[in-house]
């Protein structure tokens, strides 16, 4: 088998079908023509571009060129195409050996048939190399072709055709490189010669093995497209195979790639359907999250990765090394920890293993540096005289989960937890509301922050009333400066307020919050896990770990000591550790009791140095980016008054399991709370976007309540800025070239939008924009990773400039802003639709991080299909901002919209995740809750002992039975009509009474009834 990178290659009459066989090593009427590779109409059945007719291209003689070998092969016109047309191949049809009237033959497919479909003509199989099966080019399955749903799905990247193929059996491999990763590879025509060149999406020009070549690199153009392989090179099934062939749903071919990880010999047959008379198959009520992540986290190691050795200025061996972050499913971030390995770094040496932890990423994402632990004992040096050979782990760490777990089981049995109006409040009981006796300070704002508007400080004045908040804060609105004043406000409310908890899902947003906090004159502590502590940080002097530090300097000096001796050794003696120990902890209890405020993530505040703590008041910032169980872990530390802060219209949780996505942990406690009735609190006005970047957002997602806090004076910049094509800062840049499977097989990318990135990032920096003024926002990892490379490659700046631009997904922009923020779309096909770009949350984070100006880049012939973009469209059209050409003359764009539609359904917005098509509007969340019918009657008993729990008796107004629907008699089905409590035992000012349904036993626990 021999690896090809050099083709000749040809088309028929477009008045025919494709046939191969017309196809010849010495001679055929035609030359090669790319320009098929921008059609846009598809075949009936098959999907692929017409070909292009012989009276369009001269004649030319054909042949194959094979790459140079190892062994000293040059090039030359002697590659292993046959000499004899495929139409004289005996190419045995699927319905040979049937005759009419006698029964159907059984028989047995060939071995190059396609795993999926079945189609077995040599010309339109494609052998994986990696799994050794055989797919077809065809789109049986669904959108994509077989072969790349294949290579997609068990994450493989290498191919060969079949050995009657017109091309022979081939590796597929770039001429260059030898790279055989079929994602990034591609064909140039040869100038001159009717000859193709294989090479991979960025080969630079100065490549050696191309440089006596003279190729127009720009002219590249993907072996993929429209997931699947160009019909040149690997034939589409005709539509009577097509119809022949077997086809299978999505679904099976899910599980099916499933089954071959777990047994390759597997096959459809071994999925065969549940009969009507088998059992069904239990429901599971539980999704292990966990065994999904780690399995995910553990899959994603490197192998042969070249390390470079240096020393910190601790005296920490440091590792510096390159990961490719073109793939979505690697998600490093600062303060991860991972594994080196390396199996023999010195010949006789024992294999050696190093843990270190991640201090710092790359301009770009892809440069890691680890800093490796103190070395344990029994563990070697590091290999620092080895540099290549090592494989990288990524260490799994399972006490995110656990903490989750003991959250939930403590809400479920400890009554101390949490308060019981929260309680029931959490569980959707239906409850009448209450205010908190407090007395209101008389300036709402707290000192060092900005003065409060009017819809701020009656958000700060509700919530201090209120047991349960939610504060709905768009974009811009302020929701930082409202939620430390909300802190200030909840710590100064008198000697007995306790300390305040103050909790966000990511580090990000509570050193954010925690600086604001700071800044009011409260005493803050930032906790961090202890792996993090080496980390560097804005909020470093606010940490737990520098201020025990501090003070261990000035009142502890054997610790101090001791800590000086581990800093330099890397360890202590056993007796010396645990001396250390005891210190340290007692130290740190004492900074922890002296805190106002206590900062840490959602799950940092399961740490164990808070077990004995109790949290009367809980602030959760970015609470709609927490999976619900993250939630808990701050909220059963004692909680009697909480805050959510959030906005459901922007990103939720990220939840990589699908079934558990689907079961409903993609829904967040924000939003759950908010379909139970509970109206939040909604920050009316923002301060970052120019008052035409606000009105799509405003109107679309906020029901046209946002008002603008700025003027369009204050965001404008001098003419000269960008010739924007009206007065308003915005525009839409029409973009068709075709979107490509990025080199991961598993994102996208667009070349011809990251172009035209380049060109606009070029012309803000030179008329003056600071490059750390500029955003450029990209939903897929391929395209980030691509604009960057185009940046470096194609930019006529200096490379600095371009460094420091800012490119990430959508995900990382989210609570953040940018100056000009440019937008590229990607996505651009004829089959495959738009992708999660369709979620309308994530189109309203990407429009809104703009302060001056908004570039969108993108093919509205492809997002206008989908409702919500298509409004965009029609919004940048009616205000004369959907516009094409070269910048320097831009003019109104001419493409054809779908009619305009009543804006959006509603229903079409997901709230609760991407998996959800329920949309629920603001206003629609203060109705009350109605429970369904109770279950059958349980018989009545005891009611359950145990303490009343809830609110202390200054914090809460007193209940009475009317709090709950149908209070009639003395016992409830919690979820139903029947009441909680008895006339025996009334609801005490403290909260609703028991937790559990009185005659259940002392341990029952009963969840709303649902439907």
């Amino acid at each position: 088998m021999n690896g090809t990178s050099l083709f000749s290659q040809s088309y028929s009459d477009a008045q025919a079908p494709f046939d191969a066989g017309d196809i010849t090593a010495t001679q055929l009427g035609s030359q090669v023509d790319f320009s098929f590779l921008d059609f846009n109409t598809q075949e009936a059945g098959a999907g692929y571009p017409d070909p292009v007719p012989f009276s369009q291209v001269p004649d030319a003689s054909v042949g194959i060129v094979s790459a140079p070998s190892s062994q000293g092969g040059g090039l030359g016109l002697d590659g292993p195409l046959s000499e004899t047309g495929l139409s004289q191949l005996s190419l045995q049809d699927a319905f040979d050996g049937f005759t009419d009237g006698a029964p159907e033959a059984v028989m047995k497919a060939p071995e190059w048939a396609c795993a999926y479909c079945g189609i077995h003509n040599p010309e339109s199989v494609v052998k994986c190399l990696t799994t050794g099966k055989w797919f077809c080019n065809g789109r049986v399955t669904g959108t994509a072709s077989c072969i790349v749903t294949h290579l997609v799905r068990a994450k493989c990247k290498e191919v060969s055709l079949h050995k009657d193929s017109p091309l022979g059996e081939t590796v597929l491999e770039c001429y260059a490189s030898g790279s055989r990763n079929v994602f990034a590879l591609g064909f140039v025509p040869l100038a001159g010669e009717h000859t193709v060149v294989l090479l991979a999406r960025d080969t630079p020009p100065s490549s050696p093995a191309i440089k006596d070549l003279d190729l127009d690199l720009s002219a590249w153009s993907p072996l993929i497209e429209d997931r699947a392989f160009v019909g040149w090179l690997v034939r589409p099934p005709e539509a009577g195979e097509i119809a022949r062939a077997r086809h299978v749903s999505g679904a099976a071919v899910a599980a099916l790639e499933e089954a071959w990880r777990r047994d390759p010999t597997k096959g459809l047959d071994d999925l065969a359907p549940p009969r009507a008379e088998d059992e069904p198959c239990p429901v599971a009520l539980r999704v292990k999250v966990f065994h999904y992540d780690k399995a995910a986290k553990e899959s994603l190691a490197r192998e042969d990765v070249s390390v470079q050795w240096s020393v910190g200025l601790n005296r920490r061996v440091v590792a510096r090394f390159f990961f490719p972050r073109d793939s979505g499913d690697m998600r490093l971030v600062v303060g991860d920890e991972l594994l080196l390995r390396h199996p023999l770094p010195r010949l006789g040496a024992a294999p050696w293993q190093g843990m270190g932890l991640v201090t710092r990423l790359g301009d770009a994402g892809e440069e890691i540096v680890v800093e490796l632990r103190a070395r344990e004992k029994g563990q070697g040096p590091p290999p620092t005289d080895v540099t290549v050979g090592f494989r990288v782990e990524f260490v799994w760490k399972g006490a995110t989960f656990e903490r989750m777990q003991r959250a939930m089981k403590a809400f479920a049995v400890d009554e101390t937890s949490v308060s019981g109006y929260l309680y029931h409040k959490i569980l959707g009981h239906v409850v009448e509301e209450t205010a908190l006796k407090v007395k209101l300070p008389k300036r709402l704002s707290a000192p060092g922050l900005p003065e409060l508007n009017a819809s701020q400080a009656d958000a700060v004045s509700r919530v201090l009333r209120s047991p349960l908040s939610l504060i709905q804060g768009p974009p811009g609105t302020g929701k930082t400066v409202t939620s430390a004043s909300i802190v200030y406000a909840l710590a100064r409310q008198g000697a007995g307020a306790g300390q305040v908890l103050v909790t966000a899902p990511s580090n990000i947003a509570v050193d954010h919050l925690a600086e604001r906090a700071a800044v009011t004159g409260l005493k803050v502590v930032r906790l961090q896990a202890r792996s993090r502590e080496a980390v560097a940080s804005n909020v470093e002097h606010l940490t737990l770990h520098q201020q025990v530090r501090a003070l261990a300097a000035a009142e502890s000096p054997e610790l101090y000591k001791l800590q000086q001796l581990k800093d330099e050794l890397g360890e202590l003696s056993a007796q010396d550790e645990r001396k250390h120990r005891t210190l340290l902890r007692a130290l740190e209890r004492e900074v922890l009791q002296a805190a106002d405020v206590v900062c840490a993530t959602c799950v940092g505040a399961g740490d164990p140095r808070l077990a004995h703590f109790r949290f009367r008041r809980v602030l959760i910032d970015e609470a709609t980016q927490a999976v619900e169980p993250e939630s808990l872990i701050p909220l059963v530390m004692g909680a009697k008054q909480l805050v959510l802060v959030g906005d459901h219209c922007q990103l939720g949780p990220v939840t990589l399991a699908k079934p558990a996505a689907r079961a409903g942990l993609a829904q967040s406690l924000f939003e759950r709370l908010m379909l139970l009735g509970v109206k939040p609190i909604r920050l009316a006005v923002q301060y970052r976007m120019h008052p035409a970047l606000s009105r799509f957002p405003s109107d679309t997602f906020y029901e046209g309540a946002l008002q603008n806090g700025v003027s369009a004076a204050q965001r404008e910049l001098p003419a000269e800025t960008f010739p924007w094509p009206t007065d308003k800062p915005m525009m839409f840049h029409v973009q068709l070239g075709a979107e490509e499977i990025s080199a991961s097989g598993t994102s996208y990318l667009n070349r011809a939008e990251a172009a035209a990135v380049e060109k606009l990032v070029t012309h803000l920096l030179r008329v003056g924009v600071a490059p750390s003024q500029i955003g450029i926002i990209t939903p897929y990892e391929g395209q980030r990773a691509h604009v960057l490379a185009t940046l470096a490659r194609a930019g006529p700046l200096r490379a600095e400039q371009y460094a420091a631009v800012e490119c990430a997904s959508v995900d990382a922009f989210q609570g953040r802003e940018k100056d000009f923020v440019v937008l590229s779309c990607v996505r651009s096909n004829a089959h495959q639709g738009i992708g999660f770009l369709s979620d309308p949350r994530r189109l309203n984070v990407a429009l809104t991080r703009a302060r001056y100006g908004l570039f969108v880049l993108g093919n509205p012939q492809v997002l206008a299909k989908q409702m919500i973009w298509g409004a965009l469209l029609h919004h940048f059209k009616d205000n004369g901002c959907l516009v094409e050409g070269p910048l320097t003359v831009l003019k109104q764009s001419l493409v054809a919209l779908p009619r305009k539609r009543t804006f959006f359904d509603a229903s079409s917005f997901g709230l609760g995740g991407a998996h959800s098509n329920r949309f629920r509007p603001v206003e629609h969340a203060g109705e009350r809750h109605e429970p369904p019918a109770p279950p059958p009657a349980h018989g009545e008993g005891p009611a359950r002992g145990g303490r009343s729990k809830g609110l202390e008796p200054s914090d809460a107004a007193e209940y009475d039975r009317s709090a709950l629907v149908g209070a009639s008699g003395p016992y409830a089905i919690p979820g139903s009509d029947l009441p909680l409590g008895s006339a025996e035992d009334p609801l005490q000012p403290q909260g609703l009474g028991q937790r559990g349904a009185p005659g259940l036993g002392q341990d029952s626990l009963l969840f709303p009834w649902t439907t």
